[in-house]
C-alpha cells in the first residue's frame, strides 16, 4: 500500500496552489481554493490507480475557515502555547 501511497502523495505535492503534509494516518492539503483541493484528490486517484490500485478510498474532512486565514501550523501553535501555560 505504501508503493500507491507515495505515488498518491507526489501526484498530490505537483499540483499548484495545494501545501500537502504526510502523517501517519493520512494527508493533510492546504489550498486558498476548493477546486485545487478536488483537483489534488484526483490527481492522487489516479497516480494510485497508475500504481495498479484496484479500489481507492478517499476520506474527507474540509474545514474552510471563512472569517479569517489560518494555517495548519497555526492551529498546531495555538495549541502548543496552551500547553505551555
Amino acid at each position: 500500500m505504501s508503493k500507491a501511497v507515495a505515488s498518491a502523495f507526489e501526484a498530490i505535492r505537483k499540483v499548484n496552489g495545494v501545501k500537502a503534509t504526510l502523517t501517519a494516518l493520512g494527508t493533510q492539503l492546504e489550498a486558498s481554493s476548493l477546486d485545487d483541493v478536488a483537483a489534488a484528490i484526483k490527481e492522487a486517484h489516479a497516480a494510485a490507480r497508475r500504481q495498479g490500485a484496484v479500489r481507492v478510498i478517499s476520506s474527507i474532512r474540509i474545514d474552510e475557515r471563512l472569517d479569517k486565514a489560518q494555517s495548519l501550523e497555526d492551529k498546531i501553535r495555538s495549541v502548543e502555547q496552551k500547553l505551555k501555560n
